[in-house]
């Protein structure tokens, strides 16, 4: 039975995939994210710099990704995981936004556009400041951004209390001819809108990818062992650095799974104390009763918290590191001290004491350490 194959015409063109409906972008010197529709009829690349209707008027934006019902692409991903990325990263607090539209990608004359723009900025930066200083207001003007359709020009001004800025908004937008828009934004949020890099050498995470600032407490410092030292320890906002939550919950976790200092293990080597202990390599630091120190891995503990050996008088052996009290005196030695009467703690008895020197009985005697004169002096002529 002859097999009829089908064979295509060269010509024909390949069926390309359905076009994402929406689009992934970042926008503003904030950093916001807004997934908005996508009007386009072509598919761009990750990393476009497009014009879009964004919440604050019109912008330019850079696309990050695309979103599709399977995310079968590399370079695109599904809503759920998208919601799911939002939740994880913030909730509420993170800056999502899904209110706008893509309208064009940028041409070379959008950009020329937003860098004259752009070029106003430190005399504008100026007037701001200079305005401040008029009106006396306790506010420190950071940063100002345009938006490429100038709908608006937005200052952003940091301050540690409310400000009543109306008479210099008022007087700002008559000279910058464009609606002002002031931001309060906080200590944080100002190192994202003027930092570059940190400490470690990359680019701070509040300006790269960091979208919600939360307060990092001291504890997270203690916990990682990090120095106290908050020069060192505090980023260019001049509070304690972001990353220092990054580890935070699995150096806790570490943590707790280590023997509390000063109590007894057993390990193969037999029973000691604890000393110290490294949270990430998970070593710990066993002084033996025979005076020896070795660093144990955990798996070689076969057991914790063991009771503590028992002295001959049915006392609790007590560690070095407990900062045990001395011992203390009798009743009857202190009873001596506080009568006066011995200053001998062993007999209590004040028999053969040498008898009290006499004070200097007046100033000058006490600076020159001379005795008391008891009677006539014969060196000054009995007097």
């Amino acid at each position: 039975m002859p097999i009829s194959l089908e064979i295509m015409p060269l010509d024909t063109p390949p069926i390309e995939p359905a076009k994402p409906k929406t689009m992934v972008v970042r926008y503003g010197y904030l950093m916001a994210i807004g997934e908005f529709e996508n009007t386009l009829d072509h598919k761009v690349g990750c990393g476009t710099k497009l014009v879009a209707r964004t919440p604050r008027g019109t912008e330019i934006v850079e696309m990050l990704t695309t979103v599709c019902g399977n995310g079968g692409c590399g370079k695109s991903i599904t809503r759920d995981k998208l919601l799911d990325y939002i939740t994880h990263s913030g909730g509420d607090d993170y800056p999502f936004t899904d209110s706008g539209r893509i309208l064009r990608v940028a041409t070379p004359g959008d950009m020329a556009e937003q860098q004259k723009l752009d070029e106003q900025k430190a005399e504008h930066l100026r007037m701001a400041r200079d305005l401040a200083a008029f009106y006396r207001l306790e506010m420190k003007v950071v940063e100002v951004e345009y938006l490429l359709g100038r709908e608006r020009i937005i200052f952003y001004f940091h301050s540690e209390m409310r400000v009543d800025f109306r008479s210099m908004v008022r007087d700002l937008a008559g000279l910058v001819h464009a609606r002002v828009d002031m931001r309060q934004v906080g200590a944080r949020d100002e190192a994202r809108l003027i930092a570059d890099y940190e400490k470690c050498g990359q680019h701070c995470c509040c300006k790269q990818f960091l979208k919600v600032l939360t307060p990092i407490s001291m504890k997270a410092a203690k916990t990682q062992k990090a120095t106290l030292d908050t020069t060192k320890i505090s980023g260019r906002c001049g509070r304690l650095m972001c990353c220092l939550r990054y580890e935070d919950e699995t150096y806790e976790e570490l943590k707790a799974k280590l023997p509390h200092r000063n109590s007894r293990v057993l390990t193969e080597a037999g029973e000691g104390w604890v000393i110290d202990g490294q949270i990430l390599t998970q070593l710990v630091l066993v002084q033996y009763d025979d005076g020896k120190k070795a660093a144990v891995p955990m798996e070689q503990i076969t057991q914790f918290n063991l009771p503590r050996p028992r002295l001959a008088n049915g006392r609790e052996m007590q560690h070095p590191g407990d900062g045990a009290a001395p011992p203390t005196m009798s009743r009857d030695a202190r009873s001596g001290l506080s009568g006066g009467r011995s200053t001998d703690r062993g007999t209590g008895s004040g028999a053969n004491q040498p008898p009290p020197v006499p004070r200097p009985s007046s100033k000058s005697q006490r600076q020159n350490g001379r005795p008391p004169r008891h009677g006539s002096d014969p060196s000054n002529g009995g007097k």
